[in-house]
């Protein structure tokens, strides 16, 4: 990426410390930019929290580290290596899953030994439709990586200039007005298997039943490789500030942004929330889209970004953060444990409005690798269960959340999981939680669901309505999760980087191992 000379090292303020964030304030400060970033936590992560329950530190937030390719270009193209600042142990099993005491089934990160698996929990046959799966699977994410995932965002018509028009079958082969549960059903018969696989479209926070099936390109994402990050993945979020820092991005923790400034019409700084005005010719916000949308910083800025009215909000959840000992069940480090009806599950999120009656749980043991290991005398689990996102308008009750709870411990019970546990060794975060911790989302932990073929579309780009005001975040373009985040806020980067080298005169830029912005 060409970097600017010192006469034009203009003043850009990042907000939010997020994966965006912090990957936007890298490229921008390679570029030669004097850049801020304002965090109003005490710490770089955003969603990536580690939280403190009876004196342990515990990964409460994002747990899975995958499209590790994302962070080595972001690293390499600093001059500088992902291995230097974190420690990355590939996983051979990338996740444990149980319906009962007797029905269980690992998933690794070789697919022939998967396929063997599934052969042997459900027949030869749901093994061959398995492959098949996971061919397709490929193919769809081969199609978007580069035309969709790693490039600015655009329409339908867009993306299909991008694939080709000679390669119109692969389009065609996306089948985004195919549910991902329909999708399932052309390769599994057994419905634990649909269930399994359905899962992936949970990991932008939408429902199996109503996204479309481009998002099997997740399956492949994962079979791409999972990695566990030595002590826990805020070492992640220290690893991008670090480098940051490197380069001379200057952070300010502590403080929240309280209003992007306008002069004529374009952004002219920041004022934080102590009066402080920062002075800034161009601001990058990774907070929520739907706080820049819905006034939080300023009601001149809320037009900016036009969030349509009838997208939906992506899941919330209800998380236990716990140091607890177990037994029974041999954890891995990230386990699922299925509820009995799985569309009742999302009826009651997405259309009751209301916790899950028989939610499925995830669990992760972070003390755990990717083999079995004798039990730990206490160990650090994160449990999570999906719930909607209305954090901002109403809050679940003591009885709701109890039984809830009860629902939830009593089902790990019955996989042949215990967890023991008290008051003092777990804490709990409910949407409400998450709203506090992320305003304006009503606790939705991956910004708009994901439902429909145009959804895909409708996510906001880099560039906004404000001259000088740039969008990144899980809440925009590519989309939600760990390295999409870092994807967005390199695209955002890039994006400003352009317009820009367009103004200055200047060389266009590239990102992500030298994929042009358009």
């Amino acid at each position: 990426m060409n970097s600017f000379p010192p006469a034009n090292r203009e003043h850009i303020v990042v907000i939010g410390a997020g994966m965006a964030g912090l990957a936007c304030a890298i490229d921008l400060a390679r570029a030669g930019f004097r850049v801020t970033v304002v965090e109003r936590g005490a710490a770089p992560g955003g969603k990536m929290r580690e939280i403190s329950v009876a004196g342990v530190q515990i990964d409460a937030g994002p747990t899975v580290f995958t499209m590790r390719w994302v962070f080595d270009a972001l690293f390499e193209e600093a001059g500088a290596g992902l291995d230097s600042y974190i420690t990355l142990r590939p996983l051979e099993v990338l996740a444990r899953h149980a319906w009962s005491e007797t029905e269980g089934l690992d998933l690794f990160a070789d697919i022939e030994r998967s396929a063997d698996a599934i052969g042997a929990f459900a027949g030869l046959s749901e093994a061959k439709g398995y492959r098949a799966f996971s061919a397709e699977a490929r193919r769809v994410f081969e199609t978007l990586r580069r035309t969709y995932l790693a490039d600015q965002q655009t329409g339908p018509v867009g993306l299909t200039q991008r694939v080709g028009f000679a390669n119109l079958p692969s389009v065609f082969a996306l089948r985004p007005f195919d549910t991902f549960w329909t999708a399932l059903g052309d390769y599994f018969q057994d419905p634990r298997l649909r269930q399994l696989f359905g899962r992936y479209a949970t990991y932008c926070g939408s429902s199996p039943f109503q996204a479309p099936a481009t998002l099997m390109l997740i399956a492949h994402v994962e079979q791409e490789g999972v990695w566990a990050v030595e002590g826990g993945m805020q070492r992640l979020a220290g690893a991008l500030e670090a480098l940051a820092l490197s380069l001379g991005v200057r952070f300010r923790y502590g403080v929240e942004a309280e209003r992007i400034l306008l002069a004529k019409g374009r952004v002219c700084g920041v004022l934080l929330a102590d009066e402080e005005h920062l002075a800034a010719e161009t601001v990058v916000s990774s907070a929520a889209a739907s706080a820049v949308a819905g006034g939080a910083f300023g009601a001149d800025v809320a037009r900016a970004l036009k969030l349509r009215p009838s997208a939906r909000r992506s899941l919330s959840a209800v998380t236990w953060a716990l140091h607890a000992k177990t037994g029974g069940f041999p954890l891995l480090r990230h386990n699922v444990f299925f509820s009995d009806d799985y569309q009742a599950e999302f009826d009651d999120i997405f259309t009751r409005g209301r916790l899950p009656r028989a939610p499925t749980i995830y669990v992760c043991a972070e003390d755990r690798g990717g083999e079995a290991a004798a039990p730990l005398d206490a160990e650090r689990l994160l449990v999570l269960v999906n719930a909607p996102a209305n954090g901002d308008r109403a809050e679940f009750d003591e009885r709701e959340l109890s039984l809830c709870e009860t629902q939830v411990f009593d089902h790990l019970k019955r996989c042949g999981l215990t967890v023991e546990s008290s008051p003092q060794t777990r804490q709990a975060t409910t949407p409400k939680g998450f709203n506090t911790l992320y305003p304006a989302t009503g606790g939705a932990l991956y910004g708009l669901a994901t439902h429909g073929w145009a959804a895909a579309f409708q996510r906001p780009g880099a560039k906004t309505k404000i001259p000088g005001l740039y969008q990144a975040g899980g809440g925009a373009h590519p989309g939600a999760g760990v390295p999409m985040a870092a994807l967005s806020g390199r695209l955002a980067a890039a994006r400003l980087i352009k317009d820009r080298a367009s103004t200055l005169r200047f060389p266009r830029a590239a990102i992500a191992g030298g994929m042009s912005t358009p």
